[in-house]
């Protein structure tokens, strides 16, 4: 029975080894959370002191955004989708679109849509990019075809700053004077003085018109985004110009704004060739056909989009004449297109006529395009 008090004795000793292990393994477990939560607070200290430098020092982040709500954006496909919807494009044009933002860095559609020197820039820089890689002429003028027809849209249906005064018309911007019931295609010489200034109309014998003081005078004319607009003004006087005889206007607030051009036009002087288009009728719809007349004439347009254009020339001709329409740019190729005219206004003894375009080749209307644009200056 000795063996009893000495089990005994030993089971303080191993009660004692027990609290040994345990206070061991919590010591150790205590080690262990320290060191994580040390380590997670060095973590978190780096995160924050690399976002404090990256923003002081508009380092980019690793996604090529920044902090902030001033750094640059991703470009959203969708917020473009959103936009292109309203504008009524299609499915090509809506991708034309795409690339032409992309590839000229935009990050802010709506942005570059409601800036037309924006947008000018961008599609600029796509039509060059247009030029170079495609692989042929078939292809570049497709592409091109796209690329305007998208940007003709936008020019319709985004909004646009709007003229308030007579004061904001650009100087040697084109213009028609309306003198009792008849219209003198003009230019705006000046509008930043006292009065607008504005070219003197010539009569039908080339003599400058003479209007007493106090004559009330309509003035029309277009922004060069194709917004029109209309002011009633008075004659305060005349005056001599470098370009010849002026009249002096009365400056106005109250502008009217006339329905929109759906195109863009571009004033410009050009010397054009027209021969008279003969409409021949065999008795049936399907058999009318057109023949050009051998007799050439000759003209300057004034201004052109890819609806008409207005030529000066000496000739006569009536409104319902068709023509068809020639001339030569500076790179040597040719534009035609088969027009009619629909009205025609008298400048001195010359004849201004206002044609309409029936029909233009796509490449012709693609070269139409880039001059209007002045992509292809």
């Amino acid at each position: 029975m000795n063996y009893i008090p000495n089990i005994i004795a030993l089971l303080p000793l191993q009660a004692i080894d027990v609290t040994k292990d345990f206070w061991k393994s919590k010591s150790n477990e205590t080690n262990e959370a320290l060191i994580f939560v040390v380590s997670v607070a060095i973590v978190i200290v780096v995160l924050i002191l690399i976002n404090v430098l990256r923003t002081r020092f508009k380092i980019p982040a690793l996604n090529g955004s920044q902090g902030g709500s001033s750094g640059p954006r991703r470009f959203s496909v969708f917020a473009l989708h959103r936009i292109t919807n309203s504008l009524g494009l299609d499915r090509e044009q809506t991708k034309m679109l795409e690339f032409v933002l992309k590839s000229d860095g935009v990050t802010d559609p709506a942005r570059s849509l409601n800036s037309a020197n924006l947008l000018d820039r961008h599609f600029k820089r796509a039509f060059r990019l247009i030029e170079r890689t495609s692989i042929s002429e078939d292809e570049l003028n497709n592409r091109l075809a796209v690329l305007f027809a998208t940007r003709n849209i936008i020019e319709t249906n985004m909004g646009t700053a709007t003229t308030t005064s007579t004061r904001q018309i650009p100087d040697n911007s084109a213009a028609v004077l309306t003198i009792g019931q008849t219209n003198y295609p003009i230019r705006v010489i000046s509008s930043r003085g006292d009065t607008l200034v504005v070219e003197n109309p010539s009569s039908s014998t080339g003599n400058p018109l003479h209007l007493a003081r106090g004559s009330k005078v309509s003035l029309a004319f277009f922004t060069k985004s194709s917004k029109g607009f209309s002011v009633e003004s008075r004659v305060l006087g005349s005056t001599d110009t470098a370009g010849g005889p002026a009249l002096q206007l009365v400056h106005s607030g109250q502008i009217k704004k006339l329905s929109n051009r759906r195109f863009r036009r571009r004033q410009t002087v050009m010397s054009t060739s027209f021969y008279c288009v003969h409409v021949q009728d065999a008795g049936r719809k399907k058999d009318k056909k057109m023949v050009v007349d051998k007799r050439k004439f000759s003209g300057n347009i004034l201004d052109i989009s890819i609806g008409g254009c207005s030529i000066k020339t000496s000739v006569s001709l009536s409104s319902g004449q068709r023509l068809k329409i020639e001339f030569t740019r500076e790179d040597n190729s040719i534009v035609v297109a088969l027009g009619e005219i629909l009205r025609t206004d008298r400048s001195g003894v010359s004849t201004i006529m206002h044609v309409r375009f029936l029909k233009i080749p796509r490449k012709s209307l693609n070269s139409i395009n880039a001059m209007v644009y002045e992509y292809a200056d």
